[in-house]
């Protein structure tokens, strides 16, 4: 697999990019494209994966085949046809209905900070996905999924939760993803250990 350096970031040169933010030292691989998204700091994107219209956090892993912020066709109008939105396609001189795309535009994906996404798994328009989360394989997310909850199925629904509502409280509190890269490689053995009340109880009062 070549890549290609872009500062800290990498980014397969197959990669098709439209109007993104990508943050420090992401990841991008092969054959994926992204569109009016941001993607931050630490995160990164596997192969094959279609982003749109997403406000993605940091330190988010996502794995190959995902699909996020799926565009949804017009179903309330008479028909849902791209001709209805799209007709300069069929038609020279008829026009883009450009309010559609606006809101398309607003009706945006937000995934929080340290979220797993497995392989295949897809996430509809105007869902937002809690800090810490993670979303099985093969999942379809049509509904917000709670920080640190764990959801799996089609449609999505609860599996259980990573941590209890406390220490879940506890490690937003702490934000561990806002600190430095020095400071994270620092405390790397604390992220380590599986005892997470104790890192919850070492960090929870800097």
């Amino acid at each position: 697999m070549t890549l290609v350096k872009l500062a800290e970031t990498w980014i397969d040169p197959s990669v098709r990019l439209r109007e993104c933010k990508i943050g420090r030292q992401c990841e991008v691989l092969a054959n994926s494209a992204m569109e009016y998204s941001t993607l931050g700091n630490f995160s990164y994107i596997g192969e094959y994966c279609t982003v749109a219209d997403a406000q993605i956090g940091k330190f988010v892993a996502i794995a190959n085949n995902v699909r996020i912020g799926a565009p949804n066709h017009p179903m309330a109008r008479p028909s849902q046809h791209r001709i209805t939105y799209c007709p300069e396609y069929y038609s020279s001189g008829a026009v883009r209905d450009l309010d559609f795309f606006a809101h398309r535009r607003e009706d945006s994906v937000i995934i929080g900070n340290d979220v797993w996404m497995g392989h295949g798994a897809i996430i509809l328009p105007g869902v937002t996905i809690g800090d810490g989360a993670v979303v099985a394989a093969g999942a379809v997310v049509s509904k917000d999924v709670e920080p640190y909850q764990i959801v799996g199925g089609v449609p999505a629904k609860t599996i259980r939760m990573r941590f209890s509502p406390e220490v879940g409280r506890q490690l937003q509190l702490i934000a561990w993803w806002d600190w430095s890269l020095d400071t994270i490689i620092e405390r790397l053995a604390d992220f380590q250990d599986e005892d997470v009340e104790t890192f919850c109880a070492k960090w929870g009062n800097q």
